[in-house]
C-alpha cells in the first residue's frame, strides 16, 4: 500500500515535471511568434524630416499615417533646421521631406542634378506672398458693423492715396507698412519693393523683431476690426483662419524682379523629396509620393484647424485625411485606401 501511494506520488511528479516542460516550450514558441509578429516583415523604418514650421509638420503626418496604416511601415521624425535636414536627406539619415521650398535652398538644384536626392511631386506650387489687408477693409463687414474704408483699394499704386488709414501710431504724418523680419530673405525684397513702388513717400516700413510679432500684430488687428497692411504669405493658420486680401502688384516678370522687385513675388515650388536609395528600399511609398499633390488652400484649412482647436499635427492630419477622401484616395490603390480609412 505504501509503494503504490509512492508510485502514485511519483507518477504525478513526473506528469507535472512532463506539463511544465510543455508549457514553458509552449510559451517559448509563442514569446518567438509574437516577436516575429511585432518585427514584422524585414521592411526598414522610414524618417521624415521635419524642418520646423507646421505645415510640413501636417503634411508629415498626413503621409505617415499612410505610409503606417497603408503600407504597414514604421515611422519616425528627425527635427532640425532645413539646411541639416536635407543633408540627412542626403546621407540617408532621412528618407523623405515633404515640403521643401525649393527657392529658399541655393544648394536644391546642385543636389538633384547630382543624384543626392530625388524630386518625387510637387506638393503645392500656388503659395502667395506679398502686401495683405483684412478684407473688411475693401468691402466692410456688416456683421461686425464695420463699413468699407478703402472701397477702391485695389493694388500698390493706389496705397498713396489711403495712407491715413494705415497711420504710423509713432509718426502720425505717414502710414505704416509691416515689413518682413530682418534676417528673412523677404526683409530686403520688401524694402526694396516699398521704395521702388515710391510708398516710401508715405509710408514708414516697421520691422517688427520676430515671425511671432509680425503675426500678433495682424492677428490683434483682425480681433480689434481694425486696419492693418503688411508682408505675409500663404499657407498659413492665419490666412487660413482669416479674410485677407492680397495687394495686387504687376505680374511677376523676371527682368522686373531682377531691376528692383517692381512685381509681384513669383510663386515658390514645393516639392516632396526622398532620399536616392528609398525607391530600393520601399517603391510603393515612393509610389505614393510620386502622386501626393495638394494646394495652398488645403494647406491654410488644416493648419487653421489645427490653431482654432488646439490640435496636434497628427490631430489636424486626421481631420485633413477624413475631409478630403476624394483627394488621397486618388493617391493611393483601393486596398490601401481601405486599410487608411479603417484605421481613421
Amino acid at each position: 500500500m505504501f509503494l503504490q501511494k509512492n508510485k502514485k506520488k511519483l507518477m504525478l511528479i513526473v506528469l507535472a515535471i512532463l506539463l511544465t516542460v510543455v508549457m514553458v516550450f509552449s510559451t517559448a514558441c509563442s514569446s518567438k511568434e509574437d516577436a516575429v509578429s511585432k518585427k514584422g516583415s524585414t521592411k526598414e523604418k522610414l524618417v521624415f524630416a521635419d524642418a520646423g514650421w507646421d505645415s510640413i509638420k501636417i503634411h508629415n503626418e498626413v503621409a505617415r499615417l499612410i505610409v503606417e496604416s497603408g503600407y504597414g511601415y514604421e515611422t519616425d521624425v528627425i527635427p532640425g533646421t532645413t539646411a541639416v535636414t536635407l543633408e540627412g536627406l542626403k546621407r540617408g539619415d532621412i528618407d523623405i521631406f515633404m515640403e521643401i521650398w525649393t527657392d529658399n535652398i541655393q544648394t536644391y538644384p546642385e543636389a538633384i542634378s547630382n543624384g543626392d536626392i530625388l524630386e518625387v511631386s510637387l506638393n503645392f506650387g500656388d503659395n502667395r506672398q506679398g502686401f495683405y489687408v483684412p478684407t473688411y477693409v475693401i468691402k466692410g463687414d456688416p456683421e461686425k458693423g464695420l463699413k468699407p474704408l478703402a472701397p477702391d483699394l485695389q493694388s500698390t499704386t493706389d496705397l498713396p492715396k489711403y495712407w491715413e488709414i494705415f497711420r504710423d501710431p509713432e509718426d502720425k504724418k505717414k502710414g505704416r507698412i509691416y515689413g518682413a523680419i530682418p534676417d528673412w530673405a523677404a526683409d530686403e525684397i520688401v524694402s526694396q519693393k516699398v521704395k521702388n513702388y515710391g510708398l516710401d513717400k508715405e509710408y514708414n516700413l516697421f520691422r517688427p523683431g520676430s515671425g511671432t510679432a509680425l503675426s500678433t500684430s495682424l492677428v490683434k488687428a483682425l480681433e480689434k476690426g481694425e486696419p492693418w497692411l503688411g508682408y505675409y504669405w500663404e499657407p498659413e493658420w492665419i490666412t487660413g483662419k482669416y479674410d485677407l486680401t492680397l495687394i495686387e502688384e504687376p505680374d511677376f516678370e523676371q527682368a522686373k524682379w531682377q531691376n528692383g522687385y517692381v512685381c509681384a513675388f513669383p510663386s515658390v515650388p514645393v516639392t516632396v523629396c526622398v532620399n536616392k536609395d528609398l525607391p530600393q528600399k520601399a517603391p510603393e511609398v515612393v509610389d505614393f509620393l510620386k502622386n501626393y499633390q495638394t494646394s495652398t488652400a488645403l494647406t491654410n484649412a488644416a493648419l487653421a484647424y489645427m490653431e482654432e482647436n488646439n490640435a496636434s499635427p497628427r490631430e489636424a492630419a486626421q481631420w485633413f485625411l477624413k475631409n478630403n477622401k476624394e483627394l488621397w484616395t486618388q493617391w493611393v490603390s483601393v486596398d490601401v485606401a481601405e486599410k487608411v480609412a479603417a484605421a481613421l
